[in-house]
This record gives C-alpha cells, sequence and structure tokens, in this order.
C-alpha cells in the first residue's frame, strides 16, 4: 500500500469528514510512529503506527450510507455534551461502524440526514464550492406577501451581517393562517432559514428537510432509516465528478 495524507487515511477509516480529521491532525491528537504529526503529512497505515486520542486507528472500514428521517427534538451530532441526555442521530441508526451524519439539521428541524463513513463523499456533498442543492418544506406561521417571497429568493442580509446567497422559494398551499413554501439552496449556515424568516418577519412552525442533492426523504417516517441502494450511492458520487467536470 502506497502512502496517503492522513486526513485521507482517517477519513476512510469512519472517522469523519477530511476536514474534520484535519482538525484532529492541527489539533495535535494523531500520531504517526509515536511522533506528534502535522498536516500535509503522509503515511502508509500498512506500515506505519497511525494513533487518534492516543488509540490505533481502526482499519478502512467498508463504506456505508444510510438515509435516516430525523424527527424534531433529536441532535445532529454522533457525540453529546457531558451532562447532555438528549438522543441523537446516531442513536437512532442501529447500524455497526462509525458513521456521522452528512448535511446538520437543528434541534428542532426534521427530514432527510444522511449517515455515512465515507469521508470523501461528506466532504463533497457539505462542502459549498459543490453547489449540491437541499430541498425543505417550511411551514410558517403567516402567509408571505410577494415581496417578502421575493426578498428571499434574492438573498437576505442576516443579523451577524452575512448576505445569504439566492435560493428558490415557492408557496406551495395555504395552511390556516399560515402556508407552507417549498426552498431549494445550496448554502448551508446555522439556522440559516430560521435566521432568514426571523429578518423577513415570517415565524417559522416547522422546517423539513426532504432532498440532498440526489437522495430523498420518499416515505421515511419520522426515526426510521434505511440503507441506500447501490444505484442512489451511484447516483450520489456521479453527481459529484459531474460537478467537478463542470468547473474545469
Amino acid at each position: 500500500m502506497t502512502a496517503e495524507r492522513l486526513q485521507k487515511i482517517l477519513a476512510q477509516a469512519g472517522y469523519g469528514s477530511r476536514r474534520s480529521c484535519e482538525d484532529f491532525i492541527t489539533a495535535g491528537r494523531v500520531r504517526v510512529n509515536g511522533q506528534i504529526a502535522s498536516l500535509g503529512q503522509k503515511a502508509d497505515p500498512a506500515i506505519d503506527k497511525i494513533t487518534l486520542d492516543g488509540k490505533p486507528i481502526a482499519a478502512a472500514e467498508t463504506l456505508t450510507y444510510i438515509a435516516l428521517h430525523k424527527p424534531r427534538f433529536v441532535l445532529s451530532t454522533v457525540e453529546r455534551e457531558r451532562g447532555d441526555d438528549r438522543q441523537t442521530v446516531r442513536d437512532l441508526v442501529e447500524a455497526p461502524g462509525h458513521l456521522y451524519p452528512v448535511g446538520r439539521l437543528d434541534f428542532e428541524s426534521e427530514g432527510l440526514v444522511l449517515m455515512t463513513n465515507d469521508g470523501d463523499l461528506t466532504n463533497q456533498l457539505t462542502h459549498p464550492r459543490y453547489g449540491h442543492l437541499k430541498e425543505y418544506r417550511v411551514l410558517l406561521a403567516k402567509r408571505p406577501d410577494r415581496e417578502q417571497i421575493e426578498a428571499w429568493n434574492r438573498g437576505v442580509v442576516l443579523e451577524d451581517g452575512h448576505k445569504t446567497g439566492p435560493v428558490e422559494v415557492r408557496f406551495e398551499k395555504p395552511q390556516g393562517k399560515g402556508a407552507w413554501v417549498k426552498v431549494v439552496m445550496g448554502e448551508g449556515r446555522k439556522r440559516q432559514i430560521r435566521e432568514t424568516c426571523k429578518q423577513l418577519g415570517l415565524p417559522v412552525v416547522r422546517i423539513l428537510r426532504t432532498r440532498i442533492g440526489a437522495l430523498k426523504l420518499g416515505n421515511l417516517k419520522p426515526r426510521q432509516w434505511r440503507y441506500l441502494t447501490v444505484d442512489e450511492v451511484n447516483e450520489l458520487k456521479g453527481n459529484v465528478v459531474k460537478k467537478k467536470k463542470d468547473r474545469r
């Protein structure tokens, strides 16, 4: 086996995306043959002893891909903070191995989460430069007018000064005094939909994510999960390759 960059080795062994594995290295948590590793360093797991937090890393895992319907009031994390007894998405998926969520949802939101140990795909699905679209159904407590929809489509300046990118917002149907709208966006800032609606004066009742890239929530009920089909995995990866070619 040839030498590879450490972040790639860690990602292939199921320790998260390459970006999160880079953080492990810069934090001094990774050692190669007893020496603290540096970012960009290469190693051969067949020859070198690689440890994370003093523990030898596992061999590269069989790649696993799972679609989960995250219900409300479940954390989109693998590990909870000390003293926090709330459920995490990992608690809901009874499958072996190191699995991490792709495309996190906030505590109050629900819908599609991809769980995988494929660090490369995780990085490509979450990095803004790849422009993978995510689709949401959003229930608002009041019906938006044309100006609010147009402003949302153009982009809104949030409280922290960040201006959101253009999104696609469509009125779906009325719901009592409120309405359901469909939102398709490439950005994924923390609580972006909620913060955008706050700026527009549109109280949010529910947020349901229905799609990540080519992967759809389908008929999964809250707390249900399933393995992706080979075709679904290939389509996700195929879209990544296509987007790489389109940028050349």
